[in-house]
């Protein structure tokens, strides 16, 4: 089936919720002028709160993301999957996939879109201007949640499908930051006839588990022997509700 498009529209029911939940906030006790030693700042948390709770615009929000063409499409496991679907302005446009992270969305792309799209309307060369694809992940935003546990390592397979089988491109490029480098460079594992290139904004988290090589002059290498933390990694592989 292919993608069809799809308007953002949240219920006002769904809104005026979130706003009692807000004014229902049960604020533990302020520590004093501690700021961030104990946690979160309350001060700033309470100042976060009615922020969003009074001039938090989401309308307006909902009218920019609508701004784009967002589509739906169901996959042939049948997972819904929400993406932006921007076509670019110039000769031969380079198709490429934009993947998030956790805790994440598409929005994080929206002021990269357009330059993408429109390199020439931004100041750059039209030749080098993408299509642009920007799925929500399983279980973010519009897209449905996941069905099974260990998705993450499999969004790849789905995005290839998404990419080739529902819009129909031969080859296309992605990039990913957070877990969307990990999926993006399983992605590119997987399915490297078709992924000519990937650009990360940081290495996988997975790769802090590998085994590391002997190398040369160690101790010329700043923090080479210290762990690198990963709890956050673990804990939403394993204990995700708790996030």
């Amino acid at each position: 089936m292919a993608p069809t498009p799809f308007t953002i529209d949240i219920a006002q029911g769904v809104l005026d919720d979130l706003r009692t939940r807000l004014d229902r906030t049960r604020w533990v006790d302020d520590l004093g002028d501690a700021g961030w030693k104990y946690g979160a700042s309350i001060p700033y948390m309470r100042e976060l709160v009615a922020y969003w709770r009074d001039r938090f615009d989401w309308r307006a929000q909902e009218r920019a993301l609508n701004g784009f063409a967002n589509f739906r499409a169901t996959m042939k496991n049948g997972l819904g999957l929400h993406s932006i679907h921007e076509r670019g302005r110039g000769p031969r446009p380079l198709p490429i996939v934009l993947t998030h992270g956790f805790p994440d969305s598409v929005v994080r792309f929206t002021k990269l879109i357009p330059m993408l799209v429109d390199p020439a309307g931004h100041g750059a060369d039209a030749a080098d201007s993408f299509d642009v694809v920007a799925p929500s992940l399983p279980g973010y935003a519009f897209s449905d949640p996941p069905r099974a546990d260990g998705t993450v390592f499999h969004i790849g397979d789905l995005w290839n499908e998404l990419m080739t089988a529902q819009l129909g491109y031969d080859r296309y490029v992605a990039h990913g930051g957070d877990w969307g480098s990990t999926i993006t460079e399983l992605l590119a594992r997987d399915h490297g006839t078709q992924v000519v290139a990937i650009h990360l904004t940081d290495v996988p988290f997975f790769h802090a588990f590998r085994k590391r090589r002997p190398v040369a002059r160690r101790a010329e290498v700043p923090g080479l022997d210290r762990r690198i933390p990963a709890g956050a990694g673990r804990d939403q592989h394993i204990v995700p509700a708790v996030l």
